[in-house]
């Protein structure tokens, strides 16, 4: 009972604007200093109850609001909040789930609230089969699926055959990603490392591991920088851009640094990266990150992206990656809070700074160098329109084609961008050009 008290109370915290991934953080932190601490079999409840109300948000409170006028108090929406998840997206006993709501609400607020509770939830039981069989005869897709209706819009323009996979898959709890760093580490020690903590491998793409247990960042292995966490999404933009060992390249918006990392491994620890990012502390991550891993070819620099050619002067780099900051839709599964706190107006002011980012970006490449354009966001303004008017401008860059790696589900644009949609990996969109005059 008091873990479920601990969740309400960080649904309310979350609600009063601190990010999810910080405060579930921090609180994992707190309890490693109590006695006898979380077991990981709660830590794992806590994460998926805390990010499965976010997640699901708009369908829990139309479940809610349908069923009572008015809710003073935060901490008791919350409590059904968190409840009706556990009917109805867990395989948890459902007199169960609402017993132990019924004494939370009892022990805070007393015998009045707990029937309240009591009653609202019962409810919930008898007639949410029917409420979602309404929902799916009318196409409120925004409601059962917790969408903000103007992405459901967004999508369904942008997708039409397929865009209800697309919403879909996006609301699916995510998997932990691993990649061995190949300087001081190997395959077969790490598949070792697996069998020995009982980790079983869910889908392996390139370098990368989905795996079905977060132990492994409990390991000494993880530590000391063997490790790291990364996306393959992530990864396959790094390494797009194909760097070679001996060449100099920039990462434009590089924090937290895993492409920079990725990028350095994959040239042998030899060579220059020069790593830029607007916020200072940033670059701290960057620079132990880096150091924990045994890579000295990383140079972080406090620069805006934009000022590129000013800093360092025309066609000074043999490659260039450009993994633009933007709205992160594709990265809903991992924190669903930027689904509530973006709008289209954000896409588009985000649209403009990615297109001056990549214009700048354009003059520093080298002729013969390459290009890599990423983002973590599925949306066509970011994404293909931005490169579109990129190219009509720079008629001296070409797209070059890339292949979908194995295990990957993806379609290419037009222009030859790739769109990876996965039910694993991140959402992104990438495209690689070649400079191919002044």
């Amino acid at each position: 009972m008091s873990i479920k008290m601990d969740i309400v109370g960080l649904l309310s915290q979350y609600e009063h604007g601190k990010f999810s991934n910080i405060l579930l953080n921090d609180y994992f932190k707190e309890k490693e200093l109590e006695l006898p601490g979380l077991t990981r079999g709660e830590k794992g409840f806590i994460t998926e109850v805390f990010y499965g109300v976010i997640r699901n948000v708009i369908f829990l409170d139309y479940s809610i609001d349908k069923r009572v006028k008015t809710i003073d108090k935060l901490w008791v929406r919350n409590l059904l909040r968190l409840s009706m998840y556990q009917i109805h997206f867990m395989d948890s006993d459902d007199a169960g789930a609402v017993y132990e709501g019924v004494e939370v609400a009892k022990v805070r607020g007393g015998t009045f609230i707990g029937s309240f509770v009591n009653g609202v939830l019962r409810s919930f039981i008898r007639e949410k089969d029917e409420d979602i069989e309404k929902l799916l005869e009318d196409e409120e897709y925004a409601t059962l699926l917790s969408y903000p209706k103007w992405f459901v819009d967004e999508i369904k323009w942008e997708h039409k055959e397929n865009y209800l996979e697309i919403l879909k898959s996006y609301k699916k709890i995510p998997n932990i990603s691993v990649k061995i760093n190949k300087l001081n580490y190997n395959e077969e020690d790490f598949l070792a490392l697996l069998e020995m903590k009982n980790i079983n491998i869910i889908k392996h793409v390139e370098e990368v591991y989905y795996i079905d247990s977060g132990a492994i960042l409990d390991t000494y292995e993880f530590k000391r920088g063997q490790i790291t966490v990364q996306d393959a999404s992530s990864y396959l933009a790094a390494k797009y851009l194909d760097p070679q060992p001996g060449e100099r390249i920039l990462d434009t918006c590089s924090a937290p640094g895993g492409k920079a990392i990725a990028m350095a491994e994959m040239m042998k620890n030899d060579g220059e990266i020069v790593a830029l990012d607007i916020h200072k502390h940033k670059l701290k991550l960057i620079e132990s990150r880096t150091k924990q891993m045994g890579i000295d070819i990383v140079y972080p620099e406090l620069l805006d992206a934009r000022q590129v050619e000013e800093e360092f002067g025309k066609e000074s780099f043999d490659r260039v990656l450009v993994d633009a900051p933007c709205s992160g839709f594709g990265v809903i599964r991992k924190k669903p809070e930027v689904l509530y706190t973006k709008k289209m107006k954000n896409v588009q002011s985000l649209a403009k700074l990615q297109s001056e980012i990549l214009s700048a970006a354009g003059k520093v490449v080298k002729v013969g160098g390459i290009l890599v354009y990423s983002t973590c966001t599925i949306l066509n303004k970011e994404n293909i329109e931005n490169i579109t008017k990129f190219l009509e401008k720079n008629k001296n860059f070409e797209v070059q084609k890339v292949e979908i790696s194995p295990g990957v589900s993806g379609s290419f644009d037009k222009l030859g961008g790739l769109n990876i949609f996965d039910e694993f990996l991140d959402g992104f969109y990438m495209v690689k050009m070649k400079k191919i005059g002044e």
